[in-house]
């Protein structure tokens, strides 16, 4: 038995984050009402053909830009990137990685590993 949801409904840009897409590259009828709880886990089971292109394609939002260059969105301003980018702008980088792109990876390794190490040193205390 699923759990009933509300006929809560949220704004395009919060939709369109919980998607994981770009707001200005989803179309006019998604943009210009709000979504219901019920029909956010439609697109997501059943995504209509835009919204699979745009999963695919592009342009993305930075989360997801960052998330496929292993950094973080801070390093994605360091290094320059402040636009959405496309997966084949994503695939560019990723096989001719600039110099900035290699340093931030490091960095966020560098950062989750002491998270880890912090998560550790906090569960044996507790």
């Amino acid at each position: 038995m699923s759990p009933k949801h509300s006929a809560q409904s949220m704004k395009p840009a919060t939709a369109a984050k919980k998607l994981g897409v770009y707001l200005p590259a989803t179309p006019e009828e998604f943009r210009a009402r709000e979504t219901t709880r019920a029909e956010l886990e439609e697109l997501e089971k059943n995504p209509p053909e835009w919204l699979a292109d745009l999963r695919r394609n592009g342009p993305h939002p930075r989360p997801v830009v960052a998330g496929r260059l292993g950094v973080s969105i801070s390093g994605l301003t360091r290094g320059g990137l402040t636009e959405p980018l496309t997966t084949e702008q994503i695939d560019e980088l990723r096989q001719d990685p600039p110099a900035w792109l290699a340093q931030e990876r490091e960095i966020l390794k560098k950062v989750r590993a002491e998270e880890e190490r912090l998560a550790a040193q906090q569960s044996r205390k507790a």
